[in-house]
């Protein structure tokens, strides 16, 4: 299996900007052989500007296609869970777009029928993959002790970049009645995980699963999983929140939120007594911009020496996709799996736990 054979499943701006173009790149890797979305807009405009005859509304159709091998599932979230599921019991491999599921039951049953049928799931937290961070996981793993960590992600709203530098066929013809659908079962799969909560919390649990995510993934890819959440706040109705995660020896602060300042603020910083490493992302919705590498340290104790590496040019996502590949056909766990990404959802909880305690 040379090439795998991709259908896409959710053709909005995250596969509009960033998959079809990193397809694209990799066309020795993949072929994309089928679209599916409710909008029949985008299934044409899609469709035409890539060149992909099959175009379907039903992604059971899709799944049941004999020129499918893998799906990318990239639809809205709350679709995630049953998608993947059916997905490996056809036999389809799936890179899935974070949040894999909204719920530790999903997560689970996700996890059981990845078992069942031998099939990969790789969850799309991008940012584990590119280079930049990988060698600076290597480089806290040498360090002797670490003594503190941050990560830290304030940005502005998505739209803000992908307006003046995109152009997205909008789904503008899908039914209200659609929306009004995914509404409700969004609201009930929040509180399957975390309860009837206020709506700042509500807010702050879907905050996290879709940007803390990849902060918290990458924090454990780096740090490993922490002994428990110290604290856990929320404000401005659930749209920044702050948490201190207990490693033992030393603490990670935690910080997130979303402004209207078209910039990423984003980045993983970790201290030990003698070397500072620091990875620095900016938005994904402008393919390879330089995701950077900073080394602060000493070597004898009197002179500092600064070095800022971007190792080479080229995406996250891109590598994301090789190692999909890779994993496809050697088939190898993925390091962001459902497995680990049931971490998240724990994380997730406790501190959800924390806040609702914090306003009770």
């Amino acid at each position: 299996m040379s090439q795998i054979r991709i259908g896409i499943v959710g053709c909005g701006s995250v596969s509009q900007i960033v998959h079809l173009p990193t397809l694209r790149q990799l066309s020795d890797l993949f072929t994309v052989t089928a679209l599916c979305d409710v909008s029949q807009k985008v299934l044409a405009g899609l469709g035409d500007d890539w060149g992909i005859a099959t175009r379907l509304t039903d992604y059971r159709e899709l799944l049941a296609l004999d020129t499918v091998d893998a799906v990318l599932i990239a639809n809205p979230d709350v679709y995630h869970a049953e998608i993947t599921i059916a997905a490996l019991q056809a036999g389809v491999h799936v890179l899935v777009e974070k949040p894999m599921c909204l719920t530790l039951a999903d997560n689970d049953a996700i996890i059981a029928a990845e078992n069942e049928t031998g099939g990969i799931v790789q969850v799309g937290t991008m940012r584990r993959y590119a280079p930049a961070f990988i060698e600076g996981c290597r480089l806290v793993k040498e360090m002797d002790a670490i003594r503190y960590a941050r990560v830290h992600d304030v940005i502005g709203s998505n739209s803000l970049v992908i307006e003046p530098t995109s152009r997205v066929v909008a789904a503008d013809d899908i039914p209200a009645s659609i929306g009004e659908s995914m509404r409700q079962r969004t609201d009930e799969q929040v509180r399957a995980a975390i309860g009837e909560a206020p709506a700042a919390l509500s807010t702050a649990y879907r905050m996290m699963l879709g940007l803390s995510t990849h902060d918290l993934s990458a924090m454990r890819d780096m740090l490993g999983m922490p002994e428990r959440v110290l604290h856990a706040a929320q404000h401005f109705g659930g749209l920044y929140q702050t948490a201190a995660f207990d490693y033992g020896d030393f603490v990670c602060q935690f910080t997130t939120g979303v402004d209207k300042i078209p910039r990423f603020d984003t980045y993983l910083q970790v201290y030990g007594g003698e070397r500072v490493v620091r990875v620095d992302y900016d938005t994904p919705f402008v393919r390879n911009l330089p995701i950077t590498l900073t080394v602060t340290e000493t070597t004898d104790g009197w002179n500092k020496a600064q070095t800022v590496t971007h190792p080479g040019w080229g995406d996250a996502f891109t590598e994301e996709w090789r190692a999909f590949h890779h994993n496809v056909v050697s088939g190898r766990e993925a390091k962001s799996s459902p497995s680990d990404f049931r971490n998240d959802l724990v994380l997730f909880r406790d501190m959800i736990q924390l806040m609702d305690g914090a306003s009770g």
